[in-house]
């Protein structure tokens, strides 16, 4: 099945030059930052997206919206690495070779890619990350989804991936995220509990001056609450978790 490409009609084809051609036209100091940035910046920065999410997140809203919260930040990693998994058998199975390897002309910026096409791990790898956090949190997801995008792009114009490399990378990183997203809020939302209520790690789902802010403006103590029977979904599709 590696004959997905065919030749310079093909719409794939024809936006891989299109792309591509951006870096032929641009000065080399430019395409030196897109060589950097795509293959490593833009995987750094969704790190980043995440961590302040998780950081934003405890600071703010109920301790049972914090366990949650939590619970989404860590699935965001574990959605990224599942579906990097899932596309080890895709790319053995499709054996799409690099568009380098069957067209002439393209301005490739990363070299040594011998692995095969379909699907693009770094597009699968950032739209899990980026719909993770998007589970946890809108405004942060929709930050790290412009970033995952980005990274698509530079796939392509990096000459090192077609169009629907890309496109099939971020609907595996999506379909991960979110049809798997159930399943791991109901097991790590508990798990998230009880290391909210432990006074080693406790920090690690919500901060303390969240708590006595919480009490001062409520009147009332703030204690993280046992985990109810159907809570580990976390009302995902309700509310922003960070309401």
């Amino acid at each position: 099945m590696a004959g997905l490409e065919l030749d310079g009609s093909n719409p794939d084809v024809s936006l891989l030059y299109d792309i591509n051609g951006l870096a032929k036209a641009a000065p080399t100091w430019f395409d030196r930052v897109m060589e950097f940035v795509g293959e490593y910046g833009i995987m750094f920065g969704l790190v980043l997206v995440g961590l302040w999410c998780w950081w934003s997140m405890r600071k703010r809203g109920t301790a049972e919206d914090s366990v949650t919260a939590a619970a989404a930040i860590v699935w965001a990693p574990l959605a990224a690495a599942i579906a990097i998994l899932i596309n080890v058998p895709i790319r053995g199975f499709v054996e799409r070779p690099r568009p380098f390897n069957d067209h002439e002309g393209l301005e490739v910026l990363i070299h040594g890619k011998t692995d095969f096409s379909f699907v693009s791990d770094h597009s699968t790898l950032a739209m899990g990350i980026a719909v993770g956090i998007f589970v946890a949190n809108r405004k942060f997801g929709f930050v790290a989804i412009g970033l995952a995008l980005f990274a698509g792009f530079s796939r392509v114009y990096m000459g090192v991936h077609y169009p629907t490399d890309v496109i099939g990378g971020f609907a595996l990183g999506t379909a991960v995220a979110l049809l798997l997203a159930p399943l791991a809020m109901a097991l790590l939302t508990p798990l998230m509990a009880a290391i909210a209520r432990s006074s080693r790690v406790g920090w690690f789902v919500r901060s303390k001056s969240a708590d006595v802010a919480y009490a001062d403006e409520h009147g009332e103590a703030m204690g993280i609450p046992e985990p109810r029977p159907g809570s580990g979904r976390g009302d995902l599709g309700e509310k922003d978790l960070a309401a």
